[in-house]
């Protein structure tokens, strides 16, 4: 059953804030690494996808006690509706550097040449999901794609309830997340995880692999 949803969108600090949780024992986490490693994990978000939404969500989470990131961030309002219990987070960040950021890495990843059926599915779930669903197909658009993404923290900011609700930069470091959580701080730096050179070279290695 997830305890914590994380609403933002690819691109601002979720991997970071998957690794915090993890660290702080609210893990697993999903994360949208989980459907470049599991190919179940990609049938099951098919399986979503394709029925709009309409999903088992305890049999979606069933090993996860977390998400953030795309898949379940374009599914947030369902999640928060299904878990009433769940923290939420919304991760933020300037419009312009995540976008500039995200079509440098994630939106470029696209355009890759996967030879296998596996990475062609992904590609092709991505896009439904995100490029066409969350952005309507003009993410190259960058005042269409910033205008969807502040409308979208908008949105979470109006509909979830304030004591339910954590805005957070990653940047903030553990207290703000842990004071929201109600845990207490690791003695460690917090994670940092994702920047555009690593996206980079985890994509590369997987286009070896594949």
């Amino acid at each position: 059953m997830l305890e914590v949803i994380g609403a933002g969108f690819g691109r601002t600090g979720t991997l970071s804030l998957k690794l915090a949780l993890e660290r702080l024992g609210f893990g697993p986490c999903h994360h949208m690494i989980e459907l470049i490693d599991d190919d179940q994990q990609l049938d099951l978000w098919s399986r979503v996808a394709e029925d709009g939404g309409a999903a088992d969500w305890d049999m979606v989470y069933r090993d996860f006690r977390a998400t953030v990131d795309w898949p379940g961030a374009a599914y947030w309002r369902s999640l928060v509706q299904h878990y009433p219990d769940a923290k939420v987070i919304l991760t933020v960040r300037d419009p312009r550097k995540w976008y500039e950021s995200a079509y440098a890495s994630i939106y470029r990843a696209r355009s890759f040449v996967e030879d296998a059926p596996l990475g062609e599915r992904r590609r092709d779930l991505v896009g439904r999901l995100v490029w066409d669903g969350e952005f309507g197909g003009r993410f190259e658009d960058a005042e269409h794609a910033m205008a969807v993404f502040a409308e979208h923290n908008d949105a979470v900011r109006r509909e979830v309830p304030a004591d339910r609700l954590l805005e957070f930069e990653v940047r903030q470091g553990w207290r703000p997340l842990c004071d929201f959580l109600g845990v207490p701080a690791p003695g460690e730096p917090f994670p940092r995880s994702n920047d555009r050179q690593e996206f980079a070279d985890r994509i590369a290695e997987r286009l070896r692999k594949e």
